[in-house]
């Protein structure tokens, strides 16, 4: 058998990737958390029906992982992303989660997860040259 490392974009070969893993990991996990997947989307909308942000995340096993919160820069300092958070957060207690993590860049909300409880646990220094990427969990 001969392989080779291929460069290309495929829908289909990253599923299968990505379904490879999953099968692999429910090997190692406790039964009663087997299947615990879940996508969460929240998004704050204007009259129009327009996204003007939203928090995208998903639930694995034992966490809530946040992946995108964005709030439009004319809506921010409007409560918009706290609220977003605390219904992220409700809906993680809600499917008995045990902690949430997310990850932020020096110049984007550090202080931000931090006002609402969250903690550092981890930082890479000198992303783009100048910058820091910080890892962050709450527990529940």
């Amino acid at each position: 058998m001969k392989v080779k490392i291929s460069k290309k974009h495929s829908h289909d070969s990253k599923n299968k990737l990505n379904h490879q893993l999953y099968e692999y990991n429910l090997k190692h996990f406790p039964e009663d958390l087997r299947g615990r997947y879940e996508e969460i989307q929240l998004y704050v909308e204007d009259d129009e029906g327009a996204v003007r942000g939203g928090l995208l995340a998903e639930i694995c096993w034992n966490w809530l992982e946040i992946h995108t919160l964005m709030v439009d820069e004319e809506l921010r300092g409007s409560g918009y992303g706290s609220k977003l958070l605390m219904e992220a957060e409700r809906t993680a207690t809600e499917k008995a989660c045990d902690f949430i993590k997310v990850d932020t860049l020096s110049f984007q909300a550090l202080d931000f997860y931090k006002k609402h409880g969250y903690r550092e646990f981890g930082v890479l220094e000198h992303v783009g040259r100048d910058f820091k990427h910080y890892y962050l969990m709450k527990e529940l």
